[in-house]
């Protein structure tokens, strides 16, 4: 068992600005003081929009911490995930599964729930939460307000 001082993960809306350098600097300078301060595993959803930004800049930034993992817990097989995404997104999380340190399902099949089980899995797994919320809605809404219940540490893009 992976101690909790030593997690993060993220949450964040599929839509993000047609520009993200801004976000992408941003969600650099949130990760690297969790490095400094000892987090190793970064759980990351598989979703597209942001969740997808935040895998990339984890397998980036293994080239200057080489010793840091990306943990893709998914809600359900990858196939069933990505079920309704164009090509382009079905290939960037393709090329993100398999450049991950560890992939990990939590449900053998899709149900209404399997998200947000998802989410709650890796908050509870995490002292932190790295989070693009701009909606005050749907699941990172959800997500980001379950953090504040479980007390963990949320990082606001």
């Amino acid at each position: 068992m992976v101690e909790r001082s030593k997690v993060a993960c993220f949450s964040g809306h599929r839509k993000l600005p047609q520009d993200c350098t801004e976000l992408q600097a941003n969600l650099e300078k949130a990760i690297i003081p969790l490095i400094e301060r000892g987090v190793v595993f970064f759980g990351n959803g598989g979703a597209v929009g942001f969740d997808a930004l935040a895998a990339t800049t984890v397998l980036r930034l293994k080239e200057d911490y080489p010793h840091i993992r990306l943990v893709m817990v998914l809600p359900c097989p990858p196939e069933q995930q990505s079920l309704k995404w164009n090509a382009e997104q079905k290939k960037r999380y393709c090329e993100i599964l398999d450049r991950a340190d560890k992939v990990r399902i939590l449900s053998p099949g899709y149900t209404n729930s399997c998200m947000l089980d998802r989410n709650r899995h890796m908050v509870d797994s995490s002292a932190y939460l790295i989070c693009y919320l701009r909606e005050q809605r749907g699941g990172t809404f959800y997500t980001v307000n379950y953090a504040e219940q479980q007390g963990i540490k949320i990082l606001r893009l």
